[in-house]
């Protein structure tokens, strides 16, 4: 008999990545195609072996940028199995959004399954980023994005009857050892600014160069150090305070939203040509 196909989109994701990479015929990928850089084991392997190998080893950033930028250029070529293979290999970290944005949503949890798998996705086929530049932190930053988008929206159409209820639902302790969630969190309450978070990720979790950063962003590479410390050391004094791990109050709410106004005005009228690290 069949296995029922999930209403949750990750979950139906998740379902036919398992169907795929288990026994008796795995997707398998062949490791040997790779250079020696990149330090990945040998011959081929199971997907869902190496989804575990990368987790085991988080600090093999080689064999991160290695693996992906493979599974993003046969994932762009359309067939749908290296689609559904891409999905799979960044389940553990969408699911760790999933359960975060579907704590405060008012509404049928699967729709945030169902806007991180989009934004997942949207993020994948967009061709302008080359597969070498796009991570699986700046994939899953895209689906968290979409998911966050989808739960403001909800909040902002919450009946007035129910907005008691809506400001006393409590967000669920987030695990240090995850800090694309522990970032994701740091947005949501304006502690940072989305275009220093998606820097600090491509920075700080997938070691990219700041060079090209930097030049995207119109400022020199010594300024968007500045900021990305500035970020650290909010970061840091946010899990010390338990703003990202416990229930952050409406007064450290609003005084984390003037911060945020205030770094928007400060950055806004400072001259373009100047250093802008606010």
């Amino acid at each position: 008999m069949s296995t029922p196909w999930p209403s949750s989109a990750l979950a139906a994701a998740d379902q036919a990545f398992t169907a795929l990479t288990t026994d008796p015929d795995p997707l398998l990928l062949d490791l040997d195609q790779f250079s020696p850089a990149a330090g990945l084991p040998s011959g081929s392997m199971p997907l869902r072996t190496l989804r575990n190998w990368l987790l085991e080893h988080p600090g093999a950033h080689n064999a991160q940028d290695a693996v992906w930028t493979e599974l993003i250029q046969r994932a762009r070529t359309g067939e749908p199995q290296w689609v559904i293979t891409a999905v799979g290999m960044a389940m553990p970290s969408l699911l760790r959004s999933a359960v975060e944005l579907r704590a405060g949503y008012p509404d049928d949890p699967d729709d945030i399954d169902s806007e991180l798998l989009t934004g997942f996705l949207s993020a994948l086929r967009d061709t302008r980023v080359p597969a070498a530049e796009l991570t699986c932190a700046r994939l899953c930053w895209a689906a968290w994005r979409a998911g966050h988008h989808l739960l403001r929206q909800a909040r902002e159409q919450v009946p007035v009857d129910d907005l008691e209820h809506a400001l006393a639902s409590r967000p669920p302790r987030i695990p240090y050892g995850h800090p694309d969630v522990l970032v994701a969190r740091a947005v949501a309450l304006e502690l940072v600014d989305e275009g220093d978070a998606e820097a600090w990720i491509d920075t700080r979790l997938a070691l990219r160069d700041p060079v090209p950063l930097a030049a995207a962003r119109r400022i020199t590479v010594d300024a968007l150090r500045m900021r990305l410390n500035r970020v650290d050391q909010r970061l840091a004094a946010a899990l010390a305070d338990g703003l990202l791990t416990g229930v952050a109050s409406a007064e450290a709410r609003a005084q984390l939203k003037k911060a945020a106004a205030h770094r928007t005005a400060t950055r806004a009228t400072r001259p373009r040509g100047r250093i802008h690290a606010a």
